[in-house]
């Protein structure tokens, strides 16, 4: 058995195939990224998931791309999970950047960038996928990511910044006391993650003015910060990976206009395309 699986903070998307490449099963974990979320933890999402625990012994090639796994030490980390999980398997563990390149380009020149609980770029030349920096993660880069629209929610909620009806209705959608928000951020497992999951609340307001604003904003930051290094014009074509750039495309197309870029599309989830890509060419 063949495991494809495109690994995000908050989740992981799983795809099984058999040895033929049919279809096996689909299903999904928690997030597994080894920058953020202990080993341990990392192990017990994996075997917490049915279908993953009973085909620890069956699963022969594993490739995983996901979220913080641009160093050494992150996909050490994963490759150690994986091959006590998984006893038989090949393992093979990257950055998701290199996944979201498959899905979206299909290994052709362009920047491919990712808007999902965190950011990220890259420039594929058709051979090796480059970044313009380092990413420090959520912290302080991340520009245009869920965690970064979480974080400007809630603090524009507590500064009273944030319009009378959005902020009543935030109240009532999240907990917002003061002690749970900083025990989630400086205590939790997770703190990305849950900035992410009130980013969400923004599909509600997609219209309004003020949630234009901040996504405009975001994303024209993420634009000068990690497309317009890369110094390509409108001969390459820019795709975007995830839930933001998804749900927000006619802004995202908006910001690449406003920078004479090439907007090729965005896709929710990647997973799909990977598959096809593996099949034709890796598998």
């Amino acid at each position: 058995m063949i495991l494809i699986a495109d690994g995000g903070s908050t989740k992981v998307d799983w795809f099984a195939l058999n040895l033929d490449k049919s279809e096996k099963f689909k299903t999904r974990t928690e997030g597994l990224n080894p920058a953020i979320v202990d080993e341990d933890i990392l192990k017990k999402r994996v075997l917490d998931n049915i279908n993953l625990e009973e085909s620890r012994e069956q699963v022969t090639k594993l490739f995983f791309y996901g979220a913080g796994c641009g160093t050494s030490k992150a996909i050490l980390a994963l490759e150690t999970v994986f091959k006590e999980v998984f006893v038989n398997a090949e393992v093979v563990v990257a950055e998701d950047m290199l996944g979201a390149v498959y899905a979206a380009s299909e290994a052709e020149p362009a920047i491919v960038c990712i808007l999902g609980t965190g950011s990220n770029s890259c420039y594929f030349d058709g051979k090796v996928a480059k970044s313009n920096t380092v990413s420090l993660g959520w912290a302080i880069m991340d520009e245009a990511s869920g965690n970064y629209f979480g974080k400007k929610l809630i603090r524009d909620y507590y500064y009273k910044i944030m319009p009378e009806e959005i902020r009543t209705k935030f109240s009532k959608d999240y907990n917002l006391e003061d002690n749970y928000i900083k025990d989630q951020l400086y205590k939790g497992d997770a703190p990305n993650t849950f900035l992410a999951s009130h980013a969400a609340f923004m599909f509600d307001f997609k219209d309004h003015d003020y949630i234009r604003g901040l996504i405009e904003t975001g994303v024209d930051e993420f634009f000068r910060y990690r497309v317009l290094p890369y110094g390509k014009g409108k001969e390459t074509p820019v795709y975007f990976i995830g839930s933001v750039a998804f749900y927000f495309a006619h802004i995202v197309e908006k910001i690449a206009n406003k920078y004479d870029m090439n907007f090729a599309g965005s896709i929710q989830r990647p997973i799909d395309n990977m598959i096809a890509y593996h099949k034709k060419h890796l598998i």
